[in-house]
Order: structure tokens, then sequence, then C-alpha cells
């Protein structure tokens, strides 16, 4: 029996010492810089375990920290430097977040587009939804209808000036790449926008990146069962760059295909070449980050990244976050489309964060343009479709330290969810908007 039964968190809570934490944490850090090798991270997990249990006093629970030092030092040690030295930054990144949660930060982010954040705001306080306070008062006026309204033609407006900058540079452009972290609203965008484009006599061919995902099994999994298909290492880069090149110098490319029904990929299966006049047209989570596309030059590439850039404070006087916005769609997308249950996506969320917030928000700034997806009469629909489960939910994780992150959302969730006077009836919702992707009636083709 080992000696080790629990560990101490940095929260202080005591939870079971569970080793397989260990090897999906080696695991990930091994995909992050090419390794697909389980066994040998399992393999490396015993030398961490056996190494605790020689120096770690019998009767003692040694503290996260302690075990993190011994994973780096094993992996050193039996000449795994890259993995090392991945699992070295994410856990330092991790540290730097941590202090400064709940800070005063002096210097403002690179994460945040200012400009468009300003933009954003001075729209929201002109038409009385900046706070949670003023968009109560206008649908206790009866007034949600004309909020549709003007928050579809501020999204409109997004998706034109889109088109226009990628009209502009036509002649050099070879893809277009749609980007932005979990449901931003890339899909309708992307139909929109093609819509725009040809109207303009541009010519497009897609490219579905999921058909790049390596088969699941080779994906790193927790100890709960829950895969972590989030990362772009989960994509075949090498691949998807070997494709982008030569598509963009006009030769025929094999698309490979991904069955989601057995979770394997098969290749060489669809034949692809851009016309002369044609160009790529991609929807992907990872479309800014530099490896994914580095083959082909940026002049040939047009980059729009999606962000649900609301501008709204909550009951608490603080804005609500962004990614709050975004789990609560995709809750709703996921149970309607693919029939995952919303307290699963809810425990999954972790992984979609952790890979946005070094994956994908620290490129935005490299984008051409940015769209603001966000609808400031979602929330209110959200209430009553979803209130009931976040109650069950503060509940249910509020003691369970294992699920510390799902709590802190439902808690912060919840609470903006009792805050707004809940609509029910969205009937007035386009058939073609945006936020059709996400709660369904959409008369749009996905």
């Amino acid at each position: 029996m080992p000696k080790i039964t629990h560990v101490i968190k940095r929260s202080g809570a005591i939870v079971p010492f569970n080793p397989d934490r260990i090897t999906n944490a080696i695991y990930r850090a091994a995909v992050a810089v090419g390794g697909r090798d389980r066994e040998r991270a399992e393999w490396l997990t015993q030398q961490v375990v056996q190494h605790l249990e020689a120096t770690i006093p019998e009767g003692k629970t040694p503290h996260i920290e302690v075990i993190q030092d011994a994973v780096e030092k094993v992996l050193i040690e039996n000449g795994h430097a890259k993995t090392a030295k991945a699992y070295i930054l994410y856990r330092e990144e991790k540290d730097r977040r941590r202090r400064e949660e709940g800070k005063l930060i002096s210097k403002p982010s690179e994460n945040v587009p200012w400009a468009k954040t300003w933009q954003i705001l001075n729209w929201a306080v002109s038409h009385d939804v900046h706070t949670i306070e003023a968009l109560n008062q206008r649908l206790l006026r009866g007034e949600f209808p004309q909020i549709v309204r003007e928050s579809e033609v501020a999204y409109d407006r997004d998706v034109n000036i889109a088109a226009e900058m990628i009209t502009e540079r036509r002649k050099d452009l070879r893809i277009v790449l749609i980007s932005g972290p979990s449901c931003s609203g890339k899909t309708t965008t992307t139909i929109k926008l093609e819509e725009r484009l040809c109207g303009r006599g541009m010519c497009f061919k897609a490219l579905n990146v999921d058909n790049y995902f390596f088969d699941l099994e080779m994906h790193p999994k927790d100890e709960f069962g829950d895969y972590d298909f989030e990362t772009p290492q989960a994509l075949d880069l090498e691949l998807i760059n070997e494709h982008l090149k030569r598509l963009s110098e006009g030769e025929e490319v094999s698309i490979p295909f991904y069955d989601f029904k057995t979770s394997k990929r098969h290749l060489d299966r669809t034949p692809l070449k851009l016309e002369e006049e044609e160009i790529l047209l991609i929807d992907s989570l990872h479309g800014l980050y530099p490896a994914m596309t580095e083959a082909v030059p940026n002049e040939m590439k047009f980059k729009l990244y999606l962000e649900p850039l609301l501008q709204m404070k909550g009951p608490d006087d603080r804005y609500i976050r962004w990614t709050d916005i975004r789990l609560l769609r995709r809750m709703l997308r996921d149970a309607i489309f693919r029939a995952y249950n919303p307290q699963q996506t809810l425990e999954h969320w972790h992984y979609v964060r952790s890979s946005e917030m070094r994956n994908i928000i620290p490129y935005l700034a490299t984008s051409d343009f940015i769209i603001n997806s966000a609808m400031p009469y979602e929330i209110p629909l959200y209430r009553s479709k979803l209130l009931n489960q976040f109650t069950e939910w503060v509940t249910l994780y509020k003691e369970d330290p294992l699920r510390e992150d799902a709590y802190i959302r439902a808690a912060r969730i919840h609470k903006v969810l009792q805050a707004v006077e809940p609509i029910e009836d969205d009937s007035v919702v386009p058939s073609d908007s945006v936020l059709r992707e996400f709660i369904g009636g959409s008369s749009l083709e996905y």
C-alpha cells in the first residue's frame, strides 16, 4: 500500500492522492511538444511516486508544490528536457495567473482589445444595456424586441466591415481564417461573411480542420475520463501546414476524414484544390495560433477574431465575464445538438479556458479585425433556460475540492442569472441570428 494517500492543494484542502493526475499532467506536457507515448508517461509517474515515497516521511501529507517539483526532477533526470520545459512553463503560467487573480494590476492586459472594448461600452451606455439594472428597466418597459434589433444591427455592422476589409485585399489573399474561442459565434459568422463576399464576386472553398484531429485515444485524459481535446496539439499541425502550403501554391491535396462516432481519423479521403480566383475559408478555434498556419506567408492570410465582448455590469458591480457568456452558450448548444449534459460542459470548461488562455487569447492582437458577437439580450433568455440547474450546481459543488473550478463558475453565473429579468419567448430573435447557433431554431445550415 503506498505511503502517500492524500495531498494538500494550494487552497489548503486535503484531497485523495491520485497518481493518474501526474500521468495526465506529464502526458499533456508531452503532447504540447509532439510526444504521444502514454505508456512512457505512466512509467515516469511510477518514478515520481517512488521518489516521493523515498523522500517524504511516512504519515506526512505532501503539498502539491512538492509533487510538482518531483515531476520536474524525474522528467529532467530521464532525458525528457522538452517535456519538462513545457511542464515548467505551464506551471509558471498558472502560478502567475493565481497571483494576479483578484489583484489590481496597473499595467493593462495585452489580452484585451481595449479600443474595441471602449467602442462597445460606449454603445452599451447609449443603449441602456451597460448594467443588469439598466437592462432590467428596459425589459420591464417591454423593450425586449427593440433590444434584439439594436444588438443585431451592431453585430451586422461588424460583419460588413470585415467583408469590406477582405474585399480590399482580395488580390493577395489565399486564406481567410475565422478564429475565436469556443462558442464565440464562428460558424454563423463564417456563413454570413461568405454570403457577403460572394455577393462581391469572391469565390471560396471551405476547409474543416476538425478532420485533422488525432484519434481520441491519443488526447490527454483526466481521472474522471474526460478528454482534453481543446488544445491545438489535438490537431495534426504538421499535416495542416503541409496541406495549406500546397493549396496556397495551387496544388491538389487529399483531406483526411475524422469520424466522430468512432473517434478515428482516416487519411486521404477528399481531394481539394484552389482555383486561381478561389480563397480558402477556415473556421477554427486555433486560426490565430502561429504553428497552425506558419507555412503560409502572412500577406496571404486574413485573420478574423470573434469574441462576445459584452460590456455589462452584473449585480456585484463587476463586468460579466466573456468566458461565462460562452459557457452558457456551449451548455445550450451541446444539450440541443450534441446530446451532451450541461453539467458535463461545466465540468469540462476548465480545459476549454486553460487552452484559450495559452493558445488563443494571447494571439488576438495579431488579428486583422475583431467582431463582437455578444448580444445583450441573451442574458435574460439564459435565465429561463438554465437558472434552476445553476442553483443545483452551486449546492452540489460547494464542498467538493476536486470540483473547485466548477463551483466558482457556477456561483458567479448563478448571481447574474438571479439578477436579470427572465425572458421565455425567443420568437423575436431572427432565425439567422448568431444566437440561434446555440439556442436552436436557425434557418442557416451548419
